[in-house]
């Protein structure tokens, strides 16, 4: 074979893989395209309760029908009474022998004090309604999931989630903060304070803290009094009833703000759950270890599996961190 010919031969193979390779530029380009930018031309479709790829409640899954969804509204509002039954379960939590009475009248004190935001946004079918839950465990140092935490339209966190000097790893924004006295942190005026109460007692400790400054252990707490919701005390025995199956003494803090994503929430991207990859149960803030990790009266590993088993069915969007 001539020089000439051997030459003549590679320029093709050449202009062939060039080929190729912009044909794919090409396709990959179309996919982008059809997935960003087409469907906006269209309208939603009829009967989708959302906009997202897949909602939440659309074409629900066998493992989605055996929890049936909680019915009444998941915060307590003016306009809403809890029924006796429930505040009796929920009396139990804790050491508190203050009967149903006493509770209304601190409920109504409480909506005169400051106005509850009770309210969430609906469901629409041209939008989808994002959310982070973001948990503590150690699995988040060095994840850097914050981009995509922040990314989301609702960025939920737990006690005392911290953001300041780990911002890579979970994020900087914080549109809900779950807590309860004991785990009170200060909070952005942008953000909604979400009371996870146990007893009357922490009714009215929100109310004095709110009203006065003054919190748990006469701590100062900062909170925007018009961003406020509580959890309804009959949505934390659904919980404990039809997703824990009545296992542990009551849900923990963690797994009832996953359940509440799920009831407000088209999208819901979970992160900071489980121990790391050397099994340490730590916050990612802590530096010590601690391997025997004890739930308490939370049924913490039934809880994890749950979390697990609604990642494995794509009913949320779990993240391990490591």
């Amino acid at each position: 074979m001539t020089w000439s010919c051997l030459r003549s031969l590679r320029f093709r193979c050449l202009t062939s893989k060039v080929g190729v390779f912009i044909l794919l530029l090409c396709v990959t380009g179309i996919c982008v395209f059809w997935r960003g930018e087409i469907p906006s031309y269209f309208p939603p479709g009829e009967g989708r309760p959302c906009a997202c790829d897949r909602c939440l409640r659309e074409d629900e899954t066998l493992f989605m029908q055996r929890f049936s969804k909680f019915e009444e509204p998941p915060f307590l509002s003016q306009y809403h009474n809890l029924s006796e039954n429930h505040f009796n379960w929920w009396r139990r939590l804790q050491s508190d022998g203050r009967n149903f009475s006493v509770y209304k009248e601190t409920v109504n004190k409480m909506f005169q004090m400051f106005p509850i935001n009770a309210e969430v946004e609906a469901s629409s079918p041209d939008r989808c309604r994002t959310c982070a839950v973001v948990g503590n465990s150690m699995n988040l140092k060095n994840s850097h999931y914050g981009p995509l935490i922040d990314f989301q339209d609702f960025v939920i966190r737990i006690n005392k989630g911290l953001t300041k000097g780990y911002e890579e790893d979970v994020g900087t924004r914080t549109t809900h903060h779950v807590m309860y006295p004991v785990s009170a942190v200060d909070l952005e005026n942008t953000t909604s304070l979400v009371l996870f109460a146990f007893k009357i007692l922490d009714l009215e400790w929100m109310m004095k803290a709110l009203n006065t400054g003054i919190s748990f252990e006469e701590r100062p707490l900062k909170a925007n009094t018009d961003l406020v919701m509580v959890l309804n005390p009959a949505f934390m025995r659904y919980v404990h009833l039809v997703w824990l199956r009545r296992r542990g003494h009551y849900p923990s803090t963690g797994f009832m703000a996953l359940i509440l994503a799920l009831h407000i929430c088209d999208e819901v991207h979970v992160f900071g759950y489980g121990a790391d990859s050397d099994g340490r149960w730590t916050h990612y803030w802590e530096h010590k270890r601690r391997r025997g990790f004890r739930t308490g009266w939370h049924p913490g590993h039934f809880e994890f599996a749950m979390i697990k088993e609604l990642g494995r069915h794509q009913i949320i969007k779990f993240y391990r961190g490591w």
